[in-house]
């Protein structure tokens, strides 16, 4: 148990975080985020981040590692993941690890797709395009050189639609091709003797709880939070700039939409992002599965888990 790697996978709002935290305390074991926008100090409330009593009961590694206005990769996360996990084995101590940037999570767990090199002047011929057409055009023409990427590429996602038309530009092959080359070499970096376990919702079940929870986190202060990150002088970095929680509410006060119709859009972006991962975890055959129902309390789903992990 103390050199494995337990892997908590699922939609936004499934209850991954419950779970990671409830199978860490008895397994002695502590907890690595896979979280683009954790990695942030200052955004807390929108990520649903482990407050500071939940972190002093639970050792949690890669949150608060960078400031808004930073540029964190994925090769950055993999680098100080890789530490993490290595230090934690070497106590002796098994990792929970838990996120839902599946991105980050491929990664890890299979190592990073490298494609060709950036060319700054495709990029900015795609900026300038973004910034004259709109990235509806852009998610268009993507939509027709690579459907597949366009299938799980948000239309407001420009750095991605950026990167999967450099890649054609560069290339002539659509980069999801060239993903499904990387995906099929079955790369295990390295054997942390991983167990991957996913939380599975009913899809009006997870809407719904998406919903409550960008409720509470509105009520908890979430935009009084975006508006602290919006006026800091140090900026915004693009990254973080499109967290999705806070783009909706940088846009409100930008004078683009009114604070409701920021929040509602919250929702129906929180909604899409979970359509994108429900796509992501369909390729990991690897995932033992728990359907949870919408009565199931946490300790249900915790003895579920418990049993898939005592069965090896």
């Amino acid at each position: 148990m103390e050199q494995r790697v337990i892997t908590i996978l699922g939609c936004t709002a499934s209850g991954k975080g419950t779970l990671a935290r409830a199978l860490a305390g008895p397994l002695n074991a502590e907890i690595v985020s896979v979280d683009s926008m954790k990695v942030y100090r200052g955004i807390d409330i929108g990520t649903a981040k482990p407050g500071p009593a939940e972190r002093g009961q639970i050792p949690y590694h890669l949150v608060d590692v960078a400031d808004p206005w930073e540029h964190f990769s994925v090769a950055r996360f993999v680098t100080l993941a890789d530490q993490a996990v290595t230090d934690i084995h070497s106590r002796g101590r098994p990792v929970v690890a838990v996120g839902g940037t599946l991105l980050y999570f491929k990664c890890l767990y299979q190592g990073i797709f490298a494609g060709p090199t950036a060319d700054p002047a495709i990029r900015a011929e795609i900026r300038r395009r973004a910034a004259a057409e709109g990235l509806d055009k852009l998610h268009a023409e993507l939509a027709r050189v690579d459907p597949a990427a366009a299938e799980r590429i948000h239309r407001n996602d420009l750095r991605r639609i950026e990167r999967a038309l450099e890649v054609h530009q560069l290339t002539g092959r659509p980069i999801s091709a060239l993903q499904q080359q990387w995906s099929s070499a079955e790369i295990r970096r390295p054997d942390w003797g991983w167990r991957l376990i996913g939380l599975r919702r009913a899809r009006p079940d997870n809407n719904h709880r998406i919903n409550e929870r960008v409720r509470r986190m509105v009520a908890a202060g979430l935009v009084e939070e975006a508006r602290r990150i919006w006026e800091d002088p140090r900026g915004v970095g693009d990254q973080a700039r499109r967290a999705v929680g806070y783009a909706e509410l940088f846009d409100c006060f930008a004078g683009r939409m009114s604070r409701d119709d920021a929040i509602e859009r919250i929702k129906i972006n929180t909604r899409g992002l979970a359509k994108q991962q429900r796509t992501w975890l369909k390729r990991l055959p690897e995932i033992r599965w728990i359907d949870v129902a919408e009565t199931d309390p946490p300790e249900t789903i915790l003895a579920r888990a418990q049993d898939l992990l005592a069965c090896g």
